[in-house]
Order: C-alpha cells, then structure tokens, then sequence
C-alpha cells in the first residue's frame, strides 16, 4: 500500500516525545495492570488550587465571562501582570508591555517561533528542562547545550556563556530556579551573567522564572532585567501561576518584554490558538490579586519535604543529593548504581535503565536525569505528602540495597 500521505513535518519528525510524559504513561499503564505506583515524575504541585480562586472561576462561568478574549488577554488581568512584575521583580513595566498566553509553555515557544531562522542558536544549559531543546528544533533553530555539572552547582557560569556565544546566538535561555535541579542564580551570579552579555548586544534574553516563588532559605529571587536594567530591552521575561498557585490545569502562563517581541508573539498565538480560557484568565486575576497566604505555607511545606527528601535520599546506597535551593525537584547521582544488576536480572547500564527498573521492581516513577541533558541522575519530584515520600523513599532504599 501507497504510505506516501503519511510524511510528517521533518521538524516534528526529528523531535523527541517529552521524556516526562512517557514514563507518566507508563505510570497510567501499570496502574491499569493494578499496580500501585507512587509517581514522582510529575512536575506539578499537590496541593488543591486556593479557594478564592476557585470561586472566582465559578463566579465567572455564572457571570458570563464564558466568551472568546483579546488574543493577549483581558486588559484587568493584563494590569495585574504588569503590577506583580513591578511590585515582584522591579520591572517598570505597563500593562501594554504584557501578554497572556495558554499556559507558560506556550510562552517560550511563541517567543522561539517569533524569532527564530534556520541556523540560528539557542544557548540552553543543561540540566534544562526537557521541551527546550525539542522547542528550538521545531522553530528552526539550533540548541547549543553547554554543560552545568555539579561542580558549578549546575549553573551556567560567566566563562562558559561567553565561550558559548557565537555570531549564530539568537537567544539564551535561563531557568531559575531550574527544572530538574532546583538550582538558584543569586543576584550576584546573575550580574556576572549579564556582563557577559552586555558585550553581545545581538543575544536575546529569556528569563524563565515559573518556580519564583519556591526558593527555600529565606533566600531572595532576582531576575535578570532587574538586577541589569541595561538588559531589560531584549529580555523577555515569563512567569505563570501554575506552580505559585497550583493552578497548572488552568493553562496561565504571561511575559513582559519589549513591545515589538509581544506584539510579533501576539499574531503567531492569533493564528494559532487566540487567547487563554476567558474562565482562567479570571481564576488567574483572582490569584495574581488575591491574599498571598497560600504561597507562603506551600512554600514552608516544599522546604520541608525537600529536607526530608535530601535525607532520605543521602542515606540510600549509591545515591547522592546535594541540596537543591528552590522548583521541588532533587536531581540525585545513581553514578553508584551504575553496572549493578537488579533483582529482575536487568543490568543497570545507564539512568534510563535505573528509572524503568525503579518503575518496574520497586513500584516508584522517577525521570532519568539524561532526559534532561545530564547523566547518571534521577529527577524526583517531591510534590506529595511526607508519608508517601517516605513509603518512596523506603521502596527506593530497599530496591538499591538488592542490587549486586
């Protein structure tokens, strides 16, 4: 039979499933076999959206705001936005300078697709967050990986930016703190950054700062046009209330940047899928202006349980966890693991294998580390109760301690 219809876009073609995704379905598989699984692969928060917002989402389906949007968002939401970039981060921006996207991910790849040509470069540090690369390939681009191990505390340092800059780069992305590390960029380390970057005036700016708000320590966030307004002209910076306000179903993700990125990103999600849920725009109004408390207790929540998960984690036979200082993610080393045969018989040979054999033999769904750029490591995410991160923890414990 004749197959030719079924040619794909070489881009789609090229791209790789999102590695997250994939052991979710094989979390949902095992689980219809009748296996009880706890899933530490998902990157969302457990807790329920605050009720205020909720309410107001209700309020909003009664009241009628149940219609299509300005492709950019409402304007009230969009004057929130701006006011939580000036009264959060320091950005003297309007509402104009904003724009509302269906969800934080949409975001990213409207600004790569707005701006990216064949042979252009995207700097993305690794560990990075898995859509990143896949996102420049689909836009045209080319993602120049550097390297962040955890002698840098897997942070992108001033020497490596530099080296990595060419006359190709059209953006670098930042992530902090990072998904899959929970590594934090100080003010300081971001100054150092921004020297750099001074000195390549054609390099674009984006500041992916979903997980603000759950940095630990006491610690202060700064992004990076803040900390160098000189910066702030090619910098777009993106934020959502996914993870602040457990609302990562709702689909809210927002930027504010220079006007003639927004308005180029603005026809692309015009043609493509106009403007976010006219419900969540409103649910997210309610949260951007609402009371602040819920924050504040999951972020005090997320601490602890990132303790308790280091711990855990450090006292496990070929594992090693540093610290990570905000996101609720622990990217632990099973360099240690690494050659070691399963109960099952399945030789360890690589993160991947240890993940699928964590899933499989001890009932347990991590992400391998490589997926994100950098091997041997596991992503655990520690967005559930303490006791199911202990009974986890346990079955991890008890998994490594049988390997020969």
């Amino acid at each position: 039979m004749n197959t030719d219809f079924q040619r794909l876009n070489q881009r789609l073609a090229n791209a790789q499933p999102s590695a997250t995704y994939r052991i979710m379905d094989r979390v949902a598989e095992r689980r219809g076999q009748g296996a009880k699984i706890i899933s530490l692969c998902a990157g969302e928060p457990d807790f329920d959206t605050p009720r205020h917002v909720r309410e107001a989402a209700i309020h909003a389906i009664e009241h009628g705001h149940t219609r299509y949007t300005q492709v950019s968002g409402v304007r009230s939401l969009r004057e929130a936005v701006a006011a939580k970039f000036r009264r959060e981060n320091g950005l003297d921006v309007s509402w104009q300078d904003t724009l509302v996207c269906n969800g934080g991910k949409q975001v990213i790849y409207n600004a790569l697709a707005a701006t990216l040509n064949e042979g252009d470069q995207v700097i993305v540090a690794a560990p990075y967050w898995v859509s990143y690369p896949e996102m420049v390939q689909l836009c045209g681009g080319e993602a120049r990986i550097v390297t962040c191990d955890a002698v840098t505390g897997f942070k992108l340092t001033p020497a490596a930016l530099a080296v990595a800059i060419t006359p190709q780069t059209r953006w670098l992305i930042l992530n902090s703190p990072s998904n899959p590390t929970g590594a934090v960029y100080n003010e300081t380390e971001l100054r150092a950054l921004a020297a750099v970057l001074l000195e390549h005036p054609h390099v674009l700016i984006l500041a992916d700062d979903i997980y603000e708000h759950l940095i630990f320590d006491d610690q202060a966030f700064y992004t990076l046009a803040q900390v160098e307004p000189r910066l702030a002209p090619r910098t777009l910076t993106m934020n959502g209330v996914s993870k602040a306000y457990a609302m990562t179903g709702w689909r809210i993700g927002f930027a504010t940047g220079p006007r003639w990125l927004l308005e180029a990103m603005e026809k692309l999600q015009g043609q493509q899928t106009s403007g976010a849920s006219s419900v969540s725009q409103q649910a997210a109004l309610a949260a951007l202006e609402g009371p602040k408390d819920f924050i504040r207790e999951s972020r005090a929540a997320f601490q602890s349980r990132r303790d308790l998960m280091v711990a855990l984690l450090n006292d496990t036979p070929g594992l090693e966890c540093v610290t990570p200082a905000g996101a609720f993610y622990a990217f632990a080393s099973c360099a240690g693991l690494i050659g070691r045969i399963s109960p099952a018989g399945r030789v360890l040979h690589t993160d991947e294998d240890v993940a699928h054999a964590l899933l499989d033999e001890a009932d347990v769904a991590v992400v391998h580390g490589s997926a994100f750029g950098l091997g041997p490591y596991i992503r655990i995410a520690y967005a559930l109760d303490d006791a199911s991160l202990r009974q986890a923890c346990e079955a991890i414990r008890m998994f490594c301690t049988s390997l020969r």
